[in-house]
């Protein structure tokens, strides 16, 4: 009897080993650590996550903002002035109006007045010293969104915890074009669900089951997927992962690289507004792969 149970403790062993250790072509898996390590560098860069500093939801009418405890927007201590300016919004428009005694940039020319196209963060986005802000939408909710371009998070950053590279992880999978296309329900970290187009979804099989992945558009040569499995909550986001996947060949197959799943920005920052996995996207299986929990979460 004892035989048989160190028999079985060793057998359970060796398979829970054999599921976490790298495995693959070496070009494969130096081809995956480098697009892991160009998405960390990302993380970083001045419209990376690391640096999120604030987001506010603006009023209709007048909102103050600056360091001031007195302002309805308040941007961190010893950043900016205690009287900053006032955003306007203003039925679906929002205007900027600066203080006299400081002086903020946009594309590097002094602003006083102005108005922020939502959501534009190349044009309509203000500087001053490290900070930079830019409207947001999101439903019929308009917000400032803050970065810190010398936030303490971008000092503090050692990286993301994955899964070792597994090469099991890269599954076939085909595509099943919805025509016409239809709109899928997406929730969001902040409650509410838009309504999206998927124009099909993928079906793959994990260890002969089989299971689908509704996608959303994702660029010209890719598709853009949200999904949760049974390690979300657990060694994984509990708000699912992300995942680009290559647009099908004339035959309808592509392939889903699982050792590409990465978190979504609400892993990095309280700030970020992030969609969540449809329902039909909670896969009953445990994706032992791509990016791990960093931090506490948001």
């Amino acid at each position: 009897m004892k035989i048989k149970i160190a028999l079985l403790l060793v057998t359970i062993l060796l398979t829970f080993c054999s599921r976490y250790e790298e495995k693959g072509d070496p070009k494969y898996i130096v081809e995956i650590n480098q697009w892991h390590n160009k998405r960390e560098e990302g993380l970083k860069k001045d419209k990376g996550w690391l640096n999120l500093a604030g987001l506010f939801w603006l009023k209709e009418g007048e909102n103050s903002f600056g360091s001031g405890s007195s302002n309805d927007l308040i941007f961190p201590k010893g950043k900016i002035n205690d009287q900053a300016g006032v955003f306007i919004l203003d039925s679906g428009k929002v205007f900027v109006r600066i203080s006299p005694d400081i002086t903020v940039l946009n594309n590097g020319k002094m602003v006083k007045e102005m108005e922020l196209k939502p959501d534009d963060e190349d044009s309509s986005s203000l500087r001053h010293a490290s900070l930079v802000w830019f409207v947001i939408k999101r439903g019929d909710r308009y917000g400032i969104r803050l970065r810190d371009l010398k936030h303490d998070n971008l000092f503090g950053f050692e990286g993301v915890e994955r899964y070792p590279v597994n090469s099991d992880w890269k599954i076939e999978a085909k595509f099943n074009p919805y025509i016409p296309s239809k709109k899928i329900s997406v929730p969001n970290i902040l409650g509410n669900i838009e309504e999206e187009e998927s124009p099909g979804n993928l079906s793959f099989e994990i260890e002969r089951a089989k299971y689908s992945l509704d996608v959303l558009e994702g660029g010209a040569d890719s598709y853009f997927v949200i999904f949760a499995d049974q390690t979300s909550g657990e060694d994984t986001y509990g708000g699912g992962r992300f995942l680009s996947v290559s647009k099908p060949d004339s035959s309808g197959r592509t392939y889903i690289d699982f050792n590409k799943a990465y978190n979504p920005p609400c892993v990095f920052s309280q700030y970020a507004t992030c969609p969540l996995p449809p329902k039909q996207n909670h896969l009953q299986v445990e994706i032992t792969s791509g990016e791990k929990m960093y931090g506490k979460g948001h």
